[in-house]
């Protein structure tokens, strides 16, 4: 008896003990083996180590929790237009796929571990299929801590973000600095620059001239171009049909190069035509793609590639 009750107190001791200590891992004292960059600390700043960005998930699996659930299925892969950031892959559903600056493409590596990879679940690899897009040759994967096989791009770990919840949906780009969209060759996505001067199908207008930021361009009625360029927009007229500013001939898409000039103002400004007409942008337009300046006052019109004016009365 004397016996079984000293060794049913050495292993009420043990199990004390490392209580203890699991206790102090979890607090950063002691906790030893693989940990993510989050895994030790406190649970509001969770969020900022293990992703940069200040999420501060109030939950997580520290170091002493289990790892996080199997990465999920990719699909069938593909190739996503976005207007801010260009050419993206997104997976079988839809969603948008990231690459995490921490990790290595050469060799794959992931670093994005337990509460990390419950923000920025893992993309598994052994469903994925390379779509409309997606050069297969570039399509591997990497084994995970816990076993798991993770879908690579480009030789880069692919993530989704918990964020986002719709199909197209972007909001892990560029989170902590770190976080960015896949581009199909596995580098970050990023869209080209638009061209200083282009055209776009506008639904009721038809074909017209857009500014590098996708803002509608106008003509004055009033101006003149022959036999040189003339502005009759000054003074305040000014602040409600800012002038657009010159841009390179080899700048331009879709844009005719017929009197694709610059002239210099009375004011000392320089400002852009086509076909020597004077070019403007209206305040009243607040995004790309608004109109709202088209027929204001019978002498202001969206212009055409040519530039003549879109719905101007004939003379």
């Amino acid at each position: 008896m004397k016996t079984s009750w000293r060794r049913a107190s050495l292993v009420a001791g043990a199990a004390a003990l490392l209580a203890l200590t699991t206790a102090c891992g979890q607090d950063g004292g002691g906790a030893t083996g693989s940990q993510n960059v989050g895994a030790t600390a406190a649970p509001g700043d969770v969020g900022d180590l293990a992703t940069g960005a200040g999420d501060g998930l109030g939950t997580g699996a520290g170091a002493g929790q289990a790892p996080a659930s199997a990465p999920e299925p990719a699909g069938k892969l593909s190739v996503s237009a976005n207007a801010e950031l260009g050419e993206l892959v997104t997976d079988g559903a839809g969603r948008t796929l990231y690459r995490f600056d921490a990790d290595t493409a050469q060799p794959p590596k992931t670093t994005c571990e337990n509460d990390c990879a419950t923000l920025w679940p893992p993309v598994a690899a052994n469903d994925a299929l390379a779509g409309e897009g997606i050069d297969e040759d570039l399509l591997g994967e990497v084994t995970r801590p816990d076993g798991t096989k993770q879908l690579t791009i480009g030789g880069w770990p692919a993530y989704r973000y918990a964020k986002d919840t719709a199909a197209g949906d972007v909001k892990g780009q560029g989170v902590g600095k770190k976080w960015y969209a896949l581009a199909a060759d596995g580098k970050k996505a990023k869209a080209e620059p638009a061209a200083g001067l282009s055209t776009r199908e506008d639904p009721k207008l038809g074909e017209i001239v857009v500014d590098k930021n996708g803002m509608t361009v106008y003509r004055f009625l009033k101006d003149e171009a022959w036999p040189k360029p003339v502005s009759a927009c000054t003074g305040a007229c000014l602040e409600k049909w800012p002038v657009v500013a010159p841009v390179e001939a080899n700048d331009t898409e879709g844009v005719e190069k017929k009197g694709l000039m610059s002239f210099t103002r009375p004011d000392g400004a320089a400002q852009q035509t086509i076909d020597c007409w004077p070019l403007y942008t209206f305040a009243g337009d607040k995004k790309a793609g608004d109109t709202n300046g088209q027929g204001v006052g019978g002498t202001w019109y969206a212009v055409k590639p040519d530039g003549r004016p879109v719905g101007a009365p004939k003379k």
